[in-house]
């Protein structure tokens, strides 16, 4: 089995119901996270990124389709690199973690990023 690494970590701004982020769609945190943790990784080709997982509870409003793709796509990431979204209700980001890293372990994916997204206003 291949070993697995976790490379670097970003997170959104922790909000409150109601709050400044009140307004941000779910999607677009997620986003902002994943421009974030590619331009701390400038090393990184984008194309090379094999499979974005993203751990989702809600999945009303926006976050209703494929929120992780969703994101994929808006933090610029080329048309080539899936999404998909894992709900587990508690724990859904950290399943989206394991689920990464067991495609890598196994060597279905040399590359994935991973994590999860929630907005409890929206």
């Amino acid at each position: 089995m291949t070993t697995v690494y976790i490379v670097d970590a970003v997170r959104t701004p922790i909000g409150r119901y109601n709050g400044a982020l009140a307004s941000v769609r779910p999607d677009d945190l997620a986003a902002h996270a994943l421009r974030e943790l590619l331009a701390r990784t400038p090393a990184l080709d984008p194309s090379r990124i094999e499979d974005v997982y993203l751990g989702n509870a809600n999945g009303a409003g926006e976050e209703n389709r494929n929120v992780a793709r969703m994101a994929a796509l808006l933090a610029g990431l080329p048309t080539s690199v899936p999404g998909v979204t894992v709900n587990r209700l508690c724990a859904s980001g950290l399943e989206a973690v394991i689920q990464a890293a067991r495609a890598i372990a196994v060597g279905d994916a040399h590359i994935t990023l991973a994590g999860g997204v929630e907005s409890m206003t929206r």
